[in-house]
């Protein structure tokens, strides 16, 4: 099935190269190549409390990692592309942090293809690289075509995306920006300003992992609207969102409601809704909530590092708030904190400040925290996170 997928992709594709280059004027060139990326390097520090009371109150997990990026646009003529980027990262850390087990689950970012290799060593080095991009485009008049590794983004709010069923993703990995890919078809056609209608395939060996689903946008009244429906890994899925203004502040939601086609599972709701604001002077603020109809209220904290994300399940718990503040320091600094507290039987709350410095240009430096609580035994944090991250664009 995957040989049939490659020559599935080439024949879409290959009728289009004649004549986009038959198309071109003389003194415009048919072939041209565009390339950009960054190199970052990050430190994590974790330190986990041990409730046992054997051996030190507090495990201690450190690593690093330098992660290299390089996006690729090759154009043929106007109206095809290829797009190819590359993700590589090299961890070193304690032998008992970076592991076969570890490098193993970085591939969970691949997806129909396995795209990826790694290795890592007894003495905690290991290596990961992967194509994270890799399709060709067809964009002509009303028309977009692409086939091949892309991110298919239907997701309209701040923090959580019921409507994402292609490329699900968990807003506390930070160091992911371009966030994950599906090796699928996706053809679109425009019918105007902020009309669309799409259609979307993302390719699987069976029934259960495939999805097959199909979007359409509106405008009505400065409201931007999108109604979506298909069929997401056994469920069959109906949903919609919005984004507009209330006076000065922004208004997003999106939901989504999954009905699953075998009787072993139950249906399944989400909803978040957001509002964001800019003051005067430039503190911008967010929040929203997830309702979340397969979380739960007993949950205790363990839930929040161990749970099946998917769009079905965007948070471990039923209920969810958040806020979020940024704020402009100074031209060259900002800071930032994320609050999301969860009123679930240990209450658990996330926090996430932030602050980055430009240094030039091209240069950027991060010291990001996050910190969980709960309230099993007094509210207290057993678990804290700090990354310090250096990043290089060119």
């Amino acid at each position: 099935m995957k040989n049939a997928f490659l020559f599935i992709l080439a024949l879409c594709f290959s009728s289009f190269l004649p004549h986009s280059a038959q198309a071109q004027e003389e003194k415009e060139p048919w072939f041209g190549l565009s390339a950009n990326g960054y190199v970052k390097d990050l430190q994590t520090l974790i330190l986990i409390d041990n409730p046992t009371g054997v051996g030190p109150s507090t495990f201690v997990t450190q690593y690093n990692f330098l992660h290299h990026r390089l996006n690729t646009r090759w154009d043929f003529g106007q109206a095809v592309n290829l797009k190819l980027d590359f993700r590589t990262r090299f961890f070193w850390g304690g032998a008992t942090s970076i592991n076969k087990t570890f490098i193993e689950q970085l591939d969970g970012s691949n997806d129909y293809f396995n795209l990826a290799t790694g290795a890592a060593n007894d003495q905690g080095i290991g290596i990961h690289s992967m194509i994270d991009r890799a399709y060709l485009e067809y964009a002509k008049g009303s028309w977009e075509i692409r086939l091949g590794r892309q991110r298919i983004n239907w997701g309209i709010n701040t923090l959580w995306n019921p409507n994402d069923v292609f490329n699900a993703y968990a807003f506390t990995d930070f160091d992911y920006e371009e966030r994950p890919g599906s090796d699928a078809l996706r053809v679109r056609y425009f019918m105007g300003y902020a009309s669309s209608a799409e259609i979307a395939v993302r390719m699987a060996d069976n029934w259960k992992d495939a999805i097959l689903a199909s979007r359409a946008n509106f405008n009505i009244k400065q409201y931007d609207f999108q109604v979506i429906a298909g069929y997401v890994q056994e469920d069959l899925v109906l949903g919609g969102g919005w984004a507009g203004n209330i006076g000065n502040a922004g208004f997003k939601g999106e939901f989504s409601y999954f009905q699953p086609l075998p009787e072993d599972r139950d249906p399944a709701f989400a909803m978040s809704v957001g509002v964001d604001y800019m003051t005067a002077k430039s503190l911008f603020l967010t929040g929203g909530a997830l309702f979340n109809s397969q979380g739960q209220w007993e949950g205790n904290l363990a839930t929040l590092f161990n749970f099946e994300l998917s769009a079905r399940n965007l948070y471990p718990y039923k209920l969810s708030v958040f806020s979020q503040a940024a704020y402009p320091i100074s031209p060259l600094l900002n800071a930032a904190m994320v609050v999301v507290y969860s009123p679930s039987k240990a209450h658990a709350l996330f926090l996430s400040p932030t602050l980055t410095y430009s240094i030039a240009s091209n240069w950027d430096l991060d010291l990001i925290g996050q910190i969980a609580f709960n309230e099993d035994d007094g509210y207290i944090s057993p678990v804290q996170a700090m990354f310090l991250r250096v990043k290089f664009s060119y």
